[in-house]
């Protein structure tokens, strides 16, 4: 079973869709023992980094995560659940982060002709060998809606980058933890395809 977190953040039923069409049965919960019984568990998120994080811990969900992370269940964050793993956002000043992975969250840099919120299909330079990608061509597109991007703290954890104004931190791997800032859900094919690997590991 896949549990997707709710803590009334955005993009959860896409996400639900998406595993549905590859014919998994998830679960949209925001229940701790059925989010520790999971095989698998999804943090989605659309929104502000501050009141997602403030949400999280409304709902205990803060503390569930840690714990998702040290029983060593796989776990994908996704967009908005990307920024909230790691410790802190330009977008949120003085709120801390989950804090699972190291890194901090920049908002893109300004620059002419380019609109922010970066929005739309961009393509990914594949490193570091990420599970998530086995089976996917270099330079495969996806799909971005952010303001803000990652930049990890240690770079072998990044396993796919793109270029918005600034090199983007774009996926990162750590033992059982997956994140990307794009949205597999809404990313065709491609995407399915990054789903699946992740329902398959």
């Amino acid at each position: 079973m896949i549990a997707i977190i709710d803590y009334d953040a955005g993009n959860i039923k896409s996400v639900e869709k998406a595993l549905l069409s590859l014919g998994e049965e998830p679960v949209i919960t925001r229940d701790r023992e059925q989010i520790l019984n999971a095989d698998k568990v999804i943090l989605p998120g659309v929104g502000a980094f501050g009141d997602a994080m403030q949400k999280l811990k409304e709902y205990g969900m803060d503390k569930v995560i840690h714990e998702v992370v040290a029983k060593e269940t796989p776990l994908l964050g996704i967009c908005l659940g990307l920024q909230l793993l790691f410790e802190r956002s330009d977008e949120a000043p003085g709120v801390e982060g989950l804090g699972v992975l190291n890194g901090e969250i920049l908002r893109i840099p300004d620059m002419e002709g380019l609109k922010i919120p970066h929005m739309g299909w961009n393509s990914l330079r594949l490193i570091n060998d990420g599970r998530l990608f086995r089976g996917l061509d270099d330079e495969s597109y996806v799909y971005f809606v952010h303001s803000y991007y990652l930049k990890a703290t240690d770079e072998r954890i990044v396993k796919a980058t793109t270029e918005y104004s600034t090199l983007i931190h774009a996926a990162v791997e750590q033992g059982n933890v997956f994140a990307c800032q794009f949205h597999p859900e809404k990313s065709s094919d491609t995407g399915l395809h990054i789903l699946k690997n992740f329902v398959e590991l």
